[in-house]
């Protein structure tokens, strides 16, 4: 099952201007429940980072920007804060550099970048990684450039699936994962940060995410709607009531999900620091 025919059907409808754009973007926020827990994380690093003293602008990669979501979120936290944005796709830079110019956010860039070869010596103070790393073979390359690309004492903040079921592989024979265009269905939870640990990171972070709870969520919001989707486009029509069903629910396992500790669990949140 793949996400990128639904993106582009959903890219073309509110991508025609920017009211839209952004309305986009809160409903990612409202229904991903892994932008619940990312904001979270950055929340934290935020107020961390504004007590510690010193400097108080921020230079943040967003490594695999895709739609920029993360990006216009980290953006409109501080107009002190930089944001190099980067993905693999061209028409994602080219359209996130025009909507973010349009909306008059001054600092970010987006640019085209590989990140096996993408790498900025000491530069970011934070790195972004937001389901990105299961799409890449070669893991522990990207690692080592984000390590050369921090700052001292910057943190990397990686939101990706777990080896628990993440791409909901264990609903499938043979291993199939819902999501084909990953590489790897999960990463175990020591194992992701021994590869951290093996690229310079002196200290290393993880938890699971998605428990019972994010696990009803993501049914209720993204799985059942993009198998429907995928079956008929008709689905478009009736979705917004589909939501207004579903949502209170997908809204109150999300809230849950982001509050609780989880001994295990489809997803991860892993932190490492230079």
């Amino acid at each position: 099952m793949q996400y990128d025919p639904i993106k582009k059907t959903l890219g073309k409808v509110f991508n025609q201007t920017p009211f839209l754009r952004i309305l986009f973007y809160k409903l990612l926020d409202l229904l991903l429940l892994r932008a619940w827990h990312v904001r979270k994380e950055i929340r934290h690093w935020a107020g961390k980072s504004s007590h510690a003293g010193g400097k108080t602008n921020r230079f943040i990669l967003d490594a695999g920007s895709g739609f920029g979501q993360y990006t216009y979120f980290l953006t409109g936290l501080n107009p002190a804060w930089f944001v190099d944005a980067v993905d693999v796709k061209d028409e994602q830079i080219a359209d996130c550099n025009s909507f973010f110019t349009r909306i008059n956010r001054r600092n970010v860039l987006f640019e085209k970048a590989d990140l096996t070869q993408f790498s900025r010596a000491d530069r970011f103070d934070l790195i972004l990684s937001v389901d990105v790393m299961e799409h890449i073979g070669d893991d522990e390359a990207v690692f080592r450039n984000f390590y050369d690309s921090l700052a001292q004492q910057g943190m990397l903040l990686i939101s990706t699936p777990s080896d628990q079921g993440g791409s909901d592989v264990h609903d499938h024979e043979e291993g199939e994962s819902f999501i084909d265009e990953h590489v790897r269905d999960g990463y175990n939870i020591l194992e992701i940060q021994e590869k951290l640990k093996r690229a310079g990171f002196f200290k290393t972070e993880a938890r699971f995410t998605y428990g019972t709870p994010g696990k009803i969520a993501w049914k209720l919001s993204m799985k059942y709607p993009i198998l429907m989707l995928n079956n008929t486009k008709l689905f478009f029509i009736i979705l917004p009531f589909y939501y207004l069903l579903t949502y209170p629910v997908a809204f109150f396992c999300n809230w849950l999900d982001t509050g609780m500790h989880h001994k295990t669990g489809t997803g991860l949140i892993v932190k490492a620091w230079k």
